[in-house]
């Protein structure tokens, strides 16, 4: 079943930059009513500004999603909601042994807490609407475990497991789960990783800069091929050529995936390097 999203009451966080700065401006180009959520008040704001330039009803909420007393209180700031989109995520450079355990918390409490705990404070208020419908953005690493990805990629494929089965839960119900596996999309959250404390800084971000090199994918497609498929209300979102391809190389090579992957990701930071 198809959804109009103009007029749809549509939570949001991780609002003030990369994919949830793009998808606050086209839905609400499509006259969605928007609440507005992220830690960045200024980044949060600006974004909210250009929203209403486009005539649409915006409010914003400053908060961090780590923070369980602030998730439990914001339905009732927000009042009503037919789409939820966990769409807030950060990252970490450094393999298991470098990252202490503090740091592996700090991202599970944003990444995976987060997410489970909007999903449950709003969960009433999806149940209230005739059509509901729950956004989980995983990613390509919750399709493939890269090394120096552990806490990440757990987050991401613990998102996948948590929405494929709450989806089964939900079936009969008014509400829908779609889960998303965008791939390298050029946003700053690899440089903004927190480094774990036992990584060399000059040594990580290095290594954080040549990431960000094979990060090719627009914030602005990866937004729309996201509402797209809210629209039709999908169950199963890839974004960008590079996530088809992993998901089929996975498929096919479920163990030993990485050996073809890492040597394609390998050739490619080459080739950027060398034409950069």
């Amino acid at each position: 079943m198809a959804s109009n999203l103009s007029g749809a009451e549509i939570v949001l966080t991780g609002a003030a930059s990369g994919i949830g700065a793009a998808l606050a401006l086209q839905l609400a180009a499509k006259g969605a009513r928007l609440a507005l959520v992220d830690r960045d008040a200024a980044g949060l704001e600006t974004i909210a500004a250009q929203a209403r330039a486009s005539g649409a009803t915006i409010t914003t909420h400053v908060l961090d999603i780590a923070d369980p007393a602030a998730i439990a209180a914001l339905p009732a700031a927000i009042g009503s909601a037919a789409i939820l989109i966990n769409n807030a995520g950060v990252a970490l450079a450094g393999t298991f042994e470098q990252a202490s355990l503090e740091d592996f918390e700090w991202l599970m409490n944003i990444n995976f807490w987060g997410a489970v705990r909007l999903t449950r404070a709003f969960l009433p208020l999806l149940r209230a609407q005739p059509a509901g419908q729950i956004v989980l953005l995983s990613s390509v690493f919750g399709l493939i475990g890269p090394p120096g990805q552990t806490a990440y990629a757990a987050s991401k494929f613990a998102l996948r497991g948590f929405g494929e089965s709450l989806r089964h839960e939900l079936e009969a119900t008014n509400i829908g789960v779609t889960i998303v596996h965008p791939g390298g999309i050029a946003t700053n959250i690899a440089r903004s990783s927190r480094i774990g404390q036992g990584v060399d800084p000059i040594e990580a971000r290095a290594g954080i800069a040549q990431f960000q090199t094979m990060l090719k994918t627009k914030p602005e497609a990866a937004a729309a091929r996201i509402i797209a498929g809210l629209e039709k209300r999908e169950k199963r979102i890839l974004i960008g050529a590079d996530a088809t391809q992993i998901d089929i190389i996975q498929r096919l090579l479920p163990v030993r995936y990485w050996g073809l992957i890492g040597r394609g990701a390998r050739k490619l930071s080459a080739i950027t390097q060398a034409k950069g």
